[in-house]
């Protein structure tokens, strides 16, 4: 019995099975995860309102051009950080996520505070994502703060000489 022609299509039958499993793989690896595009859309916004709101016309004042540039750059931090808190699911990076909204706030409000210019409004910072949209409410950040005190009252500028 001879092999010479079975030998081909097994050979042919093998490429085609791992083909046909790399490709499989390749299709499984490219398909985003749940919410990707999503995050991946809001975080182009996000950097693209950025990098609008730095390109600052030079007003002949180092330190408000300065600040008009740092203003929308930390505002992009805050935009990205809220995305990962919708879309992401490491808590880790949950948790850095809400550190940066905070930390990014204060630096804003000491700048405008810096340069004489009125606050914005203020508005609660996301600690917990509701369970629907997976945004945090303010009713959850006060669900979870058992402190009695406001959220601008427990904001406290890190240069602060308070102990």
């Amino acid at each position: 019995m001879t092999f010479r022609g079975v030998f081909p299509l097994s050979l042919f039958l093998a490429a085609a099975l791992v083909a046909g499993v790399w490709f499989s793989v390749r299709a499984f690896a490219d398909d985003p995860p749940q919410g990707e595009a999503a995050f991946l859309a809001e975080n182009d916004k996000a950097m693209s309102k950025m990098m609008e709101g730095m390109a600052v016309k030079p007003s002949g004042d180092i330190d408000r051009d300065f600040a008009a540039m740092m203003i929308p750059h930390h505002q992009g931090a805050i935009d990205m950080a809220q995305a990962e808190l919708r879309y992401g699911k490491n808590e880790q990076l949950r948790r850095i996520a809400q550190e940066i909204i905070v930390d990014q706030l204060q630096e804003i409000a000491a700048m405008k505070l810096a340069l004489g210019d009125p606050l914005p409004p203020s508005v609660a910072s996301p600690t917990q994502p509701d369970a629907t949209s997976g945004v945090a409410t303010p009713q959850d950040q006060t669900a979870h703060d058992r402190s009695g005190m406001s959220p601008g009252a427990k904001q406290m500028p890190a240069n602060s000489k308070m102990k």
